[in-house]
């Protein structure tokens, strides 16, 4: 079959993502698709993996993509007629000590609360279902019935037919070799064998997906590391229909394959392969044996199950993995290129995303927005910093060792760190700040008072931060603090079309006279929340924007994607050019009127302005708003004056009390305040309407604006979910986010994000109620809530209105 010149869609890459990805372009959109394999189907990494599928991971869209391939396997041979050695066998994962028995009691609250029937069994219980294994030390081990094991080959080549089926065209043995580009699209993939004119590609090179990528001018921030198993010979009173078994305490993960034992690994010191090219003509080849490097699994693994130490060892595995800097995978719009998606980097989880990840990324690609909210895995959660191959190679290695270490909540990655450092770094360190990190940015999340040592200290109940925190959460309240907020993302958008574009895309009305701001959301075609930021006008035609430290390059791609073409209006990252002080607290504007002779009164500058005021010599932008729920202004500094305008503030607010305050007291605060936060609270699968922000939506206007229609077609239509707050007034309770909400006993959604509020003295967690026959206020305060906390159940109130307003009473718990 020759290679066409033109199709309407281009996947590259023949491993089980591209099949997948090909066979729903084939089978959902019935598009003109076909798939260009350097070698053969398989040949990279799919050949050689271990084919364990598991489904729950911490995210409910992930979940779901996990929970679709396990459906998708299921059937797939009455479908294509090529079996796909799918065999649902169920998963037991083993704790050894009480954090790790305390994370399965909060996984297996997150499976019940994504619809999943996560239990958890005793030693004895273990010991029954895998008579072989020594279950001395265990705890107890949480076991998922529906997980299981597939044979990665199998279902690429059932798939690859199925996508035939469907009318796809699959090419082995064709390079890509570049593309021709013109104004950041693709016209043609070049190719070994000619090239291709085209309206789409999609990137699921696997391990080359970065080289792929790069011919294009995209960033995808791969490192391949050498991930090794064993196959060993029959093990005697193993049983065919054995649970894969994954023993995180010793790092390993065991699946029966043909009566012996698929055994391996994620040690603390793996081995990368290149940070450079991966060869082209790496095909169905692995790397030598190193059994040094691997006898730590072996040992680990003889202690669990006692036979291994007599079997012997068919064949060893050692081959290349892709893995990504934070251990989620990658898919979706490169923000580089206009018509590029990638489905890469699956971290020896692509047999088990495989189905779904084909299923969302082919959507995506037809319309051009992700189907669910898949930030998690977006492209676009990356920035410059993953350009850095050495640093990208760091951190990918220390998140593969950490691959099954306990996830304790807050936990920070420590390589590659500090990367960027606000002008502040030194000031900040000597006030004995312990940083975290966000896209490189290094940011104080707590200070630590004398006589304790500055750093994390993980835990899963109360962390060593709780007491410190309370005490900057309540200085806030009480007097007035200064948050380094530099990190914000920013940019500037200019022209006479600036105003127009900014009436389409945003969701409030930003067309308000120079020097107000609004408080605003971006929606997909779906109604849903692609972004939540402020938008300052500066001029007739100069707007100044301000978001999320980790949404830099995901909300700069969503705007400059959807300015209409041909208006005139130009989307500028001005991010390092400006420091950001926030000065929050009731004492707030004693301190700015000591530091500069404008006018900050109320009647001068009210809630909801912007000001150019001069603080220490310096032109800074002050943005009357707020995060806390406290007289404040975010202070945007020219950066080279922020060290000068901090000292300013230091300096005159001493006479008022202030002090740094770090993000883990901005969280509580704002939890408080019942400020929603993007990518927990409100995401691409909410409504401004469902997250109770219908207030900031511009329906009432004759303007058209994005996602508009959708949120016109629901109508008065009763909303089936509503975000509510709840609180729990017992202090030993620890809330994360993903406890379940019981209403009178029944299940009806669960937290996206939970902490302490301080000055209410309560646990407080949002989260969604949800009822197919509607939810208002009446169906809300009507109902009886628990919480599900760990698989206990918890008393909670609900409420409606913000638990803490200054305004007010002040406190309304």
């Amino acid at each position: 079959m020759a290679l066409p010149s033109h199709a309407q869609i281009v996947v590259i890459g023949g491993g089980i993502i591209g099949c997948s990805t090909a066979y729903h372009l084939a089978r959902d959109h019935k598009a003109d698709v076909i798939l260009l394999e350097q070698g053969k189907l398989t040949s990279g990494s799919t050949w050689h993996a271990a084919g364990l599928v598991g489904q729950l991971r911490s995210s409910a869209s992930i979940t779901r993509v996990l929970k679709y391939s396990v459906e998708l396997y299921k059937g797939l041979e009455a479908e294509t007629g090529l079996a796909t050695g799918w065999k649902m066998t169920g998963c037991l994962r083993l704790a050894t000590n009480q954090d790790r028995w305390t994370e399965y009691k909060r996984l297996a609250t997150t499976a019940k609360s994504f619809g999943m029937d996560m239990q958890l069994v005793s030693p004895e219980e273990v010991k029954r279902m895998w008579p072989l294994m020594d279950t001395s030390d265990l705890v107890g081990a949480s076991w998922l019935p529906t997980d299981g094991q597939a044979s990665p080959s199998d279902i690429t080549q059932s798939l690859a037919k199925g996508a035939r089926m469907h009318g796809a065209k699959l090419f082995e043995n064709v390079r890509v070799t570049g593309f021709e580009m013109k104004d950041g699209r693709i016209l043609k993939v070049k190719t070994d064998q000619g090239d291709v004119s085209c309206d789409k590609v999609v990137n699921c090179a696997g391990q080359w997906a970065r080289q792929v990528g790069a011919m294009a001018g995209i960033n995808v921030p791969l490192q391949p590391v050498k991930h090794q198993y064993i196959i060993t010979e029959k093990l005697p009173g193993l049983a065919t229909d054995a649970p894969t078994l994954r023993d995180p305490d010793r790092r390993t993960y065991f699946k029966e394959e043909v009566g012996g034992l698929v055994m391996g690994g994620y040690e603390p010191n793996p081995q990368g392969w290149t940070t450079g090219d991966v060869p082209n003509d790496w095909e169905f080849r692995l790397f030598d044996d190193d059994f040094d490097h691997f006898e730590q699994h072996m040992m680990q693994a003889i202690e669990r199950v006692p036979g291994l130490a007599d079997v012997g060892v068919k064949q060893m595995i050692n081959g290349p993995e892709s893995f990504t800097p934070d251990g989620n995978f990658i898919l979706g719009a490169a923000p580089e290129c206009s018509n590029m998606f990638v489905g890469a980097g699956f971290n020896a989880f692509g047999i088990a995303s495989g189905g779904g990840a084909g299923w969302v990324l082919a959507q995506w690609v037809v319309d051009g927005e992700a189907p669910l909210d898949l930030w998690v895995v977006d492209i676009r959660r990356f920035s410059g910093l993953h350009r850095d191959r050495q640093w990208v190679s760091d951190r990918t290695l220390e998140a593969y060792g950490k691959h099954y270490t306990i996830g304790y909540p807050h936990e920070e990655y420590a390589s590659g760190r500090p990367y960027i450092v606000s002008p502040l770094y030194e000031r900040l360190k000597a006030h004995r700040a312990v940083f975290g990190s966000k896209l490189g940015w290094e940011r104080p999340n707590w200070f630590a008072p004398e006589g304790m040592e500055p750093k994390d200290v993980y835990a899963m109940g109360r962390q060593n931060w709780f007491g410190p925190v309370g005490d900057e959460h309540r200085h806030v309240r009480e007097a007035v603090g200064v948050f380094d907020q530099s990190s914000f993302a920013k940019y500037e958008m200019t022209g006479k079309d600036a105003q127009r574009a900014l009436d389409f895309i945003c969701a409030n009305d930003v067309s308000k006279p120079t020097g107000r701001l609004t408080y605003t959301q971006l929606l997909n075609t779906r109604g849903g929340i692609e972004a939540d930021l402020t938008v300052a006008r500066l001029a007739d035609d100069k707007f100044y924007i301000v978001t999320g430290t980790g949404f830099r390059t995901h909300d700069l791609a969503w705007i400059s994607d959807h300015i209409p073409t041909g208006w005139d209006a130009k989307l500028v990252d001005v991010t390092e050019q400006f420091g950001t002080l926030s000065l929050m607290g009731p004492n707030a504007r004693k301190v700015l009127e000591a530091v500069t002779s404008a006018d900050v009164s109320n009647a001068a500058f009210p809630f909801g302005h912007v000001r150019e005021i001069t603080i220490a010599g310096a032109t800074v932008r002050a943005l009357r708003v707020t995060y806390v729920g406290e007289l404040g202004w975010e202070l945007h500094v020219p950066i080279e004056a922020t060290g000068e305008v901090f000292d300013a503030l230091m300096a005159a607010g001493a006479a008022h009390d202030i002090r740094p305050i770090g993000y883990r007291a901005l969280e509580s605060l704002r939890l408080e305040k019942g400020y929603r936060a993007w990518g927990s609270d409100i995401t691409p699968n909410d409504t401004p309407f469902e997250a109770g922000l219908g207030w900031a939506v511009k329906l009432k206007k004759e303007t058209d604006f994005l996602g508009r229609k959708a949120l016109e077609k629901l109508g008065d239509a009763p909303l089936t979910k509503q975000l509510a707050c709840f609180t729990v007034d017992d202090k030993e309770v620890v809330l994360v986010g993903r406890e379940t909400i019981l209403r009178d006993g029944q299940p009806v959604g669960y937290l996206t994000s939970g902490g302490y509020g301080y000055t209410v003295g309560k646990n407080i967690g949002f989260g969604y109620v949800r009822n197919a026959g509607g939810v208002d206020d009446a169906f809300l305060t009507k109902g009886s809530y628990e919480l599900v906390v760990a698989m206990e159940r918890v008393p909670a109130k609900i409420h409606l209105e913000p638990l803490f307003d200054p305004a007010a009473t002040r406190v309304k718990a």
